[in-house]
């Protein structure tokens, strides 16, 4: 492991109290052994609806304001930040080191980053995206370089 590999390693362990850390993984595991996979994901994307029901964004009327609204969320919960980019077929929310994986385990790489699928599809219903336009997310995470640990989990709303 390189040196940039381990100081980004140590901090991505300090986003999740030690406190929490080994409740939310024996967590993951039982829902991981009682549910499957789609179970799973529906669930911690009705958990991401219900975190951003607590945590409405206000007006936003460009992307530029929507970004920075994103933003202030994530920081004040040391959530990583994202950036929107609009492509012509789709928005891509990309959501740069989210401590899923810390949290929650690798195991639980598969289902429960739906959480930030559903707050995101809240966040953008709530602004008038309406029923027809869709957050998927694009699996799996991406690993910003070679060997490095930080993931970024991107998201497309798009019909």
């Amino acid at each position: 492991m390189s040196h940039t590999q381990a100081i980004l390693a140590y901090y991505g362990e300090q986003q999740v109290s030690t406190q929490w850390r080994d409740v939310l993984h024996a967590m993951a595991e039982e829902f991981d052994g009682q549910l499957a996979l789609p179970e799973l994901r529906a669930l911690m994307a009705r958990i991401g609806e219900r975190f951003a029901t607590a945590k409405p964004l206000g007006d936003c009327a460009t992307l530029d304001e929507l970004e920075r609204a994103l933003n202030r969320v994530w920081h004040a919960l040391d959530w990583g930040w994202i950036e929107l980019v609009d492509l012509t077929d789709y928005l891509a929310v990309r959501h740069y080191c989210a401590p899923i994986a810390t949290a929650f385990g690798q195991g639980a790489a598969a289902w429960a980053s739906a959480f930030l699928e559903g707050a995101y599809q809240y966040w953008f219903s709530a602004l008038g995206a309406g029923e027809h336009l869709v957050v998927r997310q694009i699996e799996p995470a991406l690993q910003e370089g070679e060997g490095a640990v930080m993931q970024v989990y991107e998201f497309r709303l798009a019909r």
